[in-house]
């Protein structure tokens, strides 16, 4: 049993993970600035604990109180990449005044990769991050430099879950019988998790101090986009032929993040299931549960 501090806890990911560091016996205290984010961590069984990401300083004194500590938030803004440097700094700084090294988990994410096409990216691949997204390739760097903290950094494959997750546009389409729209090309792959496996590694991982060092979190290394909108209209009975909508109408309208899900990937998890001996209780998406009516 650990005591653990979680950012980003009533998150896509971070509900899931949150569920399953509760259902281990750990005393969780999460991050919460509304109050209905407050009533969902402590429906879950965990501790609220009011603060903002944007002004890190006092949560972060006491997230270095607990033994470890999961970072998994993002303010998904404009100003997403200043509020975690001024994480990071705090949590560096509230960390000189502990006697103990905390255990970090910090998130990072397969399109910090790039496009792999046909090669498999293991830990070792050079990062070549979105502009979007370098400053977690930074920050990464920052906390695996330090002896303060005992830091691990996941980079999840894409989530997907029961609700949809990743694929949430598309099973939202299917079952309005409309078409589904394929960002940049139908051929390119997307490494996958279930967010049930991805929360199961970072509760695993909380408990593995000793594993410093970045680590791929993946169950399937690479999917074609379009066996995936195959699946869920076939599915939903949609015949409408996909829409594929090209890099420059994507980053018009949503900015330059928008390239990441038309990035050809292809990501290994080898490390993780032979340091863990872990395996996916959901090894092909087509197996989940996600597509009840």
């Amino acid at each position: 049993m650990a005591n653990v501090f979680a950012t980003g806890a009533t998150g896509s990911i971070g509900t899931a993970v949150l569920r399953a560091l509760v259902a281990r016996g750990h005393n969780v205290t999460a991050l919460t600035r509304s109050q209905s984010a407050r009533q969902k961590v402590a429906s879950a069984g965990a501790c609220p604990y009011a603060g903002d990401l944007r002004a890190p300083d006092d949560w972060a004194r006491k997230a270095v109180t607990h033994d470890a500590i999961v970072h998994l938030a993002s303010t998904l803004d404009d100003d997403m990449a200043d509020a975690d440097d001024r994480t990071v700094a705090a949590l560096l700084d509230a960390a000189k005044r502990v006697t103990h090294r905390p255990r970090l988990i910090y998130t990072g994410g397969c399109w910090l990769y790039g496009a792999t096409g046909e090669i498999v990216a293991d830990e070792e691949h050079p990062f070549d991050p979105l502009p979007a997204f370098a400053w977690m390739t930074r920050n990464a760097k920052r906390l695996l430099a330090t002896a303060a903290f005992s830091t691990a950094v996941i980079h999840p494959a894409i989530v997907y879950h029961e609700a949809g997750g990743a694929f949430d546009s598309f099973i939202r389409a299917a079952r309005q019988k409309q078409a589904i729209e394929i960002w940049g090309h139908g051929d390119t792959r997307w490494p996958l998790i279930h967010r049930r496996d991805l929360a199961d590694i970072y509760c695993t991982m909380v408990q593995r101090p000793d594993l410093i060092g970045h680590f791929n979190a993946v169950a399937e290394e690479g999917v074609r986009v379009r066996l995936i909108a195959d699946h869920i209209a076939e599915h939903f009975g949609t015949s409408k032929p996909h829409r594929i909508l090209a890099s420059d109408v994507l980053i018009a309208e949503h900015g330059d993040w928008a390239l990441g899900p038309t990035l050809d990937q292809q990501m290994s998890g080898d490390k993780l299931r032979r340091l863990l001996g872990w395996t996916p209780a959901i090894p092909d998406f087509r197996k989940a549960d996600l597509l009840s009516n």
